[in-house]
Formats: structure tokens, C-alpha cells, sequence
């Protein structure tokens, strides 16, 4: 069954500021405005890959920061319905495995792989809800 995937590039959202720290600020508005574009386009399964970021010698993120860019997908409207999976190539301070986590503490179905096959495979399988039709309401109409 054919499905639309958005594919988020590390590159395209992580901003690293002059002291070699994550810019958090930076990386959530950024991170936010492709979060939203997938939500706008209605698409529910997203593949966030990271295999592009050098491997750090100390963590890039900490939890609390981990935690904000968690927060930054429900913010733009990413609910039980959206699946979301993180790609990395190589995770020996499990910042990856530790967004997943904190996300599926939150009720989201989000999982981190480190082979692109196995994220295929589990984005391919996950089922999404049809998306509820809004109530119908009358509206009055005052005619003078």
C-alpha cells in the first residue's frame, strides 16, 4: 500500500552555535516550520534522520532539550495518528533512543533505528486513523 513519507535531514534543523552547543532556539523554530509544513500537507509518518550529524564527544543534547523538541511536534499538532522515526548512524550517548523514549512516554508512536530498512519497514506498517470528520453544526442566521 502506497504511503507519502516526509523525510526531515538533521541538516535542516539542527543549528549548532559558535561554541560548538546546540542552538536550541534556533533548531526548534526551525524544526517547527517542518513540522508544520508536514502537517499542512496532511502527511502522518515522518522519518527524521540524523545520520548526517558528526558523532559528538560529549552529547549534543541534554534531556531538557531532548524534552523541547519532543514538545515541539505536539505543539504543531502531532498526535496518536502521526508516526515518527529516528534515523542515526551511530547513538553511544542514546540521545536518539532517549527522544524516542521521552516521545512514547508522551503517548506518540515515535522509534529510533539505526538501518534505514527497518524504519521503512515500521513506518510502511503503521496504521493511521482517518482523520474525524468535524461535527456539523447549525448555525443561526438573524436576518434583520
Amino acid at each position: 500500500m502506497p504511503f507519502e513519507l516526509q523525510v526531515i535531514r538533521a541538516t535542516e534543523f539542527v543549528r549548532i552555535g559558535p561554541q560548538g552547543r546546540l542552538d536550541l532556539k534556533t533548531s526548534k523554530e526551525t524544526l517547527v516550520t517542518l513540522a508544520r509544513a508536514c502537517r499542512k500537507r496532511g502527511v502522518d509518518r515522518a522519518l527524521l534522520d540524523l545520520r548526517s550529524l558528526p558523532v559528538p564527544a560529549k552529547p549534543l543534547f541534554t534531556s531538557e532539550e531532548l524534552g523541547v523538541l519532543v514538545g515541539t511536534f505536539r505543539e504543531v499538532g502531532f498526535g496518536l495518528r502521526q508516526s515518527l522515526a529516528v534515523l542515526y548512524r551511530s547513538d553511544p550517548h542514546h540521545g536518539a533512543r532517549t527522544f524516542a523514549f521521552i516521545s512514547r512516554m508522551r503517548g506518540w508512536r515515535v522509534r529510533a533505528f539505526e538501518d534505514f530498512e527497518s524504519a521503512l519497514r515500521w513506518l510502511s506498517a503503521a496504521k493511521t486513523e482517518k482523520r474525524p470528520r468535524p461535527a456539523r453544526q447549525r448555525i443561526p442566521i438573524r436576518l434583520r
